[in-house]
């Protein structure tokens, strides 16, 4: 694998390098927050793992920005903060998963293995369609009653779950693990945030509503 690593102490940067390089994996390393954002938007990089605290530009901002840009490459972040609620602003800004300092390499390596083994799905079709909503998974488009709705990655992914899912329920539960890779529930409403805001993107002009809230079990997409 071509593994980005941005971490400022140099220290835990080549510990970590030198154990990947050690596994066959290629290390792209950089201290600098900005040069991990134009890595991740400009090469092939198959999984990153960021420092929260980096020069320049954090961890945080940097997932985010690459979330905003369409940036789909699995993220680790790796920090010393380690309450729940600092894990859940990372998870909200867009990383797939969290390590915290000190860690043990072994546990880091599973973690990176663990996110790249989500292969992208084999598409029998190429489009998606519902009630006029139309969605285009080479093209990462979508398109209601033939007007472009710009959504963000976790927003194109939910909406793909509830589309592949034929009018069923999907769970908040199966969504944290398709969408966000999250093997337990972190108390946090980001489903539902994440869902409020696809719901207003879709329904913009006074759109009749497409995806129904299930009350305490999931969401699913309406009846025509």
């Amino acid at each position: 694998m071509r593994i980005l690593v941005a971490e400022d102490d140099k220290g835990t940067a080549e510990f970590i390098q030198k154990g990947l390089g050690e596994l066959g994996h290629n290390v792209v390393l950089t201290p600098d927050g900005l040069d991990a954002l134009h890595l991740l938007s400009t090469e092939q990089i198959d999984v990153a793992v960021l420092d929260r605290m980096l020069p320049r530009l954090d961890g945080l901002s940097v997932v985010r920005r690459a979330r905003a840009a369409g940036v789909e490459t699995p993220v680790l972040l790796l920090t010393a903060l380690g309450r729940i609620d600092d894990r859940v602003s990372g998870l909200e800004a867009g990383a797939d998963d969290y390590v915290v300092k000190p860690f043990a390499f072994s546990e880091l390596s599973a973690r990176l293995n663990a996110l790249c083994r989500r292969k992208p799905l084999q598409h029998d079709v190429t489009q998606l369609q519902y009630d006029g909503l139309v969605m285009d998974l080479l093209k990462r488009q979508v398109l209601r009653d033939g007007v472009a709705v710009n959504l963000q990655p976790r927003e194109f992914r939910i909406l793909e779950e509830l589309l592949r899912e034929e009018g069923k329920v999907v769970t908040r539960t199966m969504l944290l693990e398709r969408v966000w890779n999250y093997h337990f529930d972190p108390r946090t409403n980001i489903v539902d945030t994440h869902i409020s805001r696809l719901r207003a993107k879709l329904n913009e002009g006074g759109k009749p509503n497409l995806i129904e809230t299930i009350r305490g079990v999931g969401y699913r997409m309406a009846d025509a």
